[in-house]
């Protein structure tokens, strides 16, 4: 399989797990966004407004979380390019360990009530630190890659060069973007909706998709996926 393929291949298995994480983490927690600053913005907003409404301690301190794993996975891509080794894998399993955290605090934590226990609540501030690895690893590692995590520009970008496209205002680098941001972000919405049906029916066990998506990922040769 060509590189560029196989670099097609981890956009779209991480957009996929984007949007599952995320999904999961908000059903499962209190309408937690694991991978969403925008909306944890507005979820901690509301909690400072009015208390009452969620769980406020989560929200507030899932931001700094994703800072954390964002932190994190830079110092580790930094370390790596240091040393001249592929950071790649490096990032994949960090990212990995810390879902992994995120499904064994969460199976222990159910079934999760209305308030947010200690396993809850480090069930969430591991999702949350695994989708900051997440995005900085997306941006870092896969630049040629439309972002994995971040939709909204994604799909901004979609429409603009599909409007292009219709009015005949359209070249050969606009058709290919269209491809380059129209994979992750179906892969995003099909993810969401896995996320969405699989926790319904297994509870936390269903973040095991991820991590096989990483282990997946894991295995691809740094010479080609590179």
């Amino acid at each position: 399989m060509r590189a560029q393929q196989l670099q097609r291949l981890q956009g779209v298995g991480m957009g996929f797990l984007a949007g599952y994480v995320d999904t999961l983490g908000f059903i499962a927690l209190f309408g937690l966004f694991t991978a969403h600053v925008t909306g944890n913005f507005v979820l901690i907003a509301v909690s400072l407004a009015d208390p009452s409404q969620t769980p406020s301690l989560l929200k507030l301190l899932a931001f700094p979380a994703f800072i954390v794993g964002v932190a994190v996975a830079r110092l580790l891509v930094a370390s790596c390019e240091r040393s001249g080794r592929p950071a790649r894998k490096p990032s994949y399993l960090l990212q990995l360990v810390l879902l992994a955290g995120f499904m064994v605090c969460g199976m222990l934590a159910e079934p999760v009530g209305k308030t947010v226990g200690a396993l809850a609540m480090s069930a969430g501030l591991l999702g949350t630190a695994a989708m900051g690895a997440h995005s900085a690893a997306s941006k870092l590692l896969l630049t040629d890659l439309a972002p994995t995590s971040m939709m909204t520009g994604n799909v901004t970008q979609l429409v603009i060069d599909s409007v292009d496209q219709l009015r005949g205002a359209g070249d050969a680098a606009t058709a290919k973007r269209c491809g380059k941001f129209f994979w992750p972000v179906l892969a995003f919405a099909l993810g969401c909706a896995a996320a969405a049906f699989l926790f319904l029916a297994l509870g936390f066990v269903a973040l095991a998709v991820p991590i096989a998506i990483l282990c997946l990922h894991l295995w691809l040769p740094d010479s080609e996926a590179q």
